[in-house]
């Protein structure tokens, strides 16, 4: 399937992963529309592309139905990325997270639906695994959700299904798994485990881990992901379709060596961050033990084949924040 001309609208498209998709379905020669109310998206994010003939930006909330229907009009596909991430944001206001991710998730939906557009992919959470202790974690093997976020994501699937199997919408959902790289911003309470220890350790601030620093992550370079989404849009195998997919790498790493890989490869820019010590706070509430993937289901329905290793995408994502940040 070729997408040159293909319309597409991203919705979290000024976000970290979402703006990343833009750049790379725009150089696929997609037309491609974003749609983000910059509650934790940036304009610097996609500044570049505002003057692309092939670009078009609506400022708007999801929440919104009007909205949603403005942007789903003409569309061929949906990439769905807009949602309120984070497990500690949902536990302390799981009302507004649900709103945007449940309630938000289905008016996009419905205007999907009533835009007949072909194919709606979306960003889905491996935190739907919530207390199964089973690994790796395949796709139809689920636990009890651990945070209110974990219980929007489960229900994105659930209304997802409901819409395939009711009103014909082809949607494939991306549980994703730990997902760093370029972009993904350091600031902020709720800001993800790798930019904010790279931005500290270049500051010679020590990192806090929670807990022993044993708990585990299928850590995932934002390559990987561009790529799922892509397989995920291309794919006309009617069996890949209408479904969930674990898009991760397949390998876990702790958290103490998440910190050792990243004081090693920011070292050679600074060689004094090597000896930046270490603290270690207390667990926090709602992180599940240890998450690693099986893409085995990925691999043969849709063809995956992770390109970034942890270590190939923490030293591409470091000569980033270096370059960027510093």
């Amino acid at each position: 399937m070729d997408l040159k001309n293909t319309k597409i609208l991203i919705t979290g498209g000024a976000g970290f992963i979402g703006s990343n998709l833009c750049d790379y379905f725009i150089q696929r020669g997609a037309l491609v529309t974003c749609l983000d109310n910059f509650a934790t998206g940036f304009h610097h994010n996609i500044d570049h592309l505002k003057e692309h003939p092939d670009f078009t930006l609506i400022e708007g909330d999801i929440r919104d139905i009007g909205t949603c229907h403005q942007a789903c009009a003409g569309m061929d596909h949906v990439l769905h990325q807009a949602a309120l991430g984070s497990v500690p944001r949902s536990i302390n206001d799981p009302i507004t997270s649900n709103d945007v991710n449940v309630s938000g998730f289905l008016n996009m939906l419905v205007a999907a639906r009533d835009a007949k557009v072909k194919r709606f992919v979306y960003a889905a959470s491996s935190s739907t695994y919530g207390d199964s202790e089973s690994l790796p974690k395949v796709e139809d093997v689920i636990g009890k959700p651990l945070s209110p976020y974990a219980i929007t994501k489960y229900v994105n699937e659930l209304y997802a299904d409901v819409f395939s199997k009711t009103y014909g919408l082809e949607c494939i959902g991306l549980r994703y798994f730990n997902v760093f790289g370029r972009r993904q911003t350091p600031n902020g309470a709720y800001a993800a485990v790798i930019p904010k220890f790279v931005i500290q350790l270049m500051n010679h601030e020590s990192p806090v881990i929670n807990g022993t620093g044993d708990y585990s992550r299928d850590f995932t370079y934002i390559d990987n992901v561009l790529q799922m989404n892509e397989l995920a849009l291309r794919s006309e195998n009617m069996e890949s379709l209408n479904t969930v997919y674990n898009t991760a790498v397949g390998d876990r790493t702790t958290l103490n060596l998440l910190v050792s890989y990243l004081k090693e490869y920011l070292s050679a820019y600074d060689p004094a961050i090597r000896d930046v010590p270490i603290i270690h706070g207390p667990q926090r509430p709602g992180d599940i033990p240890h998450s690693l993937a099986s893409v085995e289901k990925a691999k043969k329905l849709l063809g995956y084949e992770p390109t970034h290793d942890i270590k190939a995408g923490l030293k591409e994502a470091v000569e980033w924040y270096w370059t960027h940040l510093k």
